[in-house]
């Protein structure tokens, strides 16, 4: 894990004062390239490393020679074991906070503790099934990311058989508790979801980055091109006032609130991906919605509800197949 990593970095850098890349590659058993990353993104992160270039320089914290981590401030501090706290889930992660408490100057011990507990992951979703079975993927694919490594990836698309390609790994990104890999492909910049991903097996070659690549800037251009298509479609409706908070809760931000009706109903815009799957959508709310435009999606619903009527009107249930 990365988190473990950086702050194994900052542990050995409290603990020598000033180090050379090559030495906290040799210390990490890490690439010279993993190792200056780390000690980038410890700078980046606000942490007060710095480096100096030319004979006897090196990469140090702020502080010179003293070999103990006050050369943090309290509020670096905290903000280091928030970051890595929720993470602690791992024994590996765990040992690490606990000899880096101990590295602190006394004063600062406490807070430290009180912030790798002000958070927590739960690993369940609430149908009460995994959400973390992806982590040994994950750890896999945040090594290839950080070492530059081309992967062979296994991967189930959705209505898919599990199929094998191989992805140059740019970058991991976490957006509403999703993680997704970023990776370039024969066919461009492409996402992968991490719960889908069946296997990960490095091919020992360097990927290849396209020129000033910047993951956030990818990230942006990927994702609103799915967001541009989950507004495909959008209907005009009135919904009634008491499913109208319900409506909002199932589809959030694809719900765009209008004025109140004459007879108390309130009239909406609803945006879906294409007609049968926004009528999907609004058909669980039953009469508490009425599409009023498009047509295609008033289409859809009149079939929903003609299927459901045929299946379930008067009828008792179908004998189980066998039967």
């Amino acid at each position: 894990m990365r988190a473990d990593r950086l702050v194994a970095t900052l542990l050995f850098l409290q603990e020598r004062g000033r180090v050379t890349v090559p030495e906290v590659a040799a210390e990490l058993e890490v690439s010279e390239r993993t190792a200056r990353r780390d000690l980038e993104a410890l700078a980046a992160a606000g942490i007060p490393v710095y480096s100096q270039r030319g004979r006897g320089g090196g990469w140090s914290l702020v502080g010179g020679a003293r070999t103990d981590l006050t050369g943090l401030t309290a509020d670096e501090t905290r903000a280091l074991f928030l970051a890595t706290g929720p993470l602690s889930a791992t024994p590996e992660l765990r040992t690490t906070l606990r000899k880096l408490v101990r590295a602190l100057p006394p004063t600062m011990r406490a807070q430290a503790q009180a912030a790798t507990r002000a958070g927590v992951v739960d690993a369940t979703d609430w149908s009460r099934n995994a959400v973390t079975a992806d982590a040994a993927h994950r750890s896999a694919l945040q090594g290839a990311v950080v070492d530059g490594i081309r992967v062979r990836l296994g991967y189930a698309g959705i209505g898919k058989p599990v199929g094998e390609r191989t992805v140059d790994p740019l970058g991991l990104v976490a957006k509403a508790g999703v993680d997704y890999l970023v990776a370039g492909t024969d066919k461009g910049l492409r996402t992968f979801r991490l719960s889908r991903v069946t296997s990960v097996e490095p091919t020992g070659e360097p990927v290849v980055r396209p020129p000033d690549f910047d993951l956030a800037t990818a990230w942006r251009t990927l994702s609103g091109a799915f967001q541009d298509g989950m507004h495909a479609v959008t209907a005009r409706a009135r919904v009634h006032p008491d499913t109208l908070a319900l409506l909002q809760r199932f589809l959030g931000g694809r719900v765009r609130v209008g004025g109140p009706l004459p007879d108390g109903w309130t009239e909406v815009w609803v945006d879906g991906p294409a007609a049968k799957a926004l009528a999907g959508h609004l058909a669980g709310l039953g009469a508490g919605v009425e599409v009023l435009e498009p047509p295609e999606v008033r289409q859809w619903l009149a079939r929903i509800a003609a299927e459901l009527t045929g299946m379930y009107a008067g009828e008792e249930p179908h004998a189980p197949h066998g039967r």
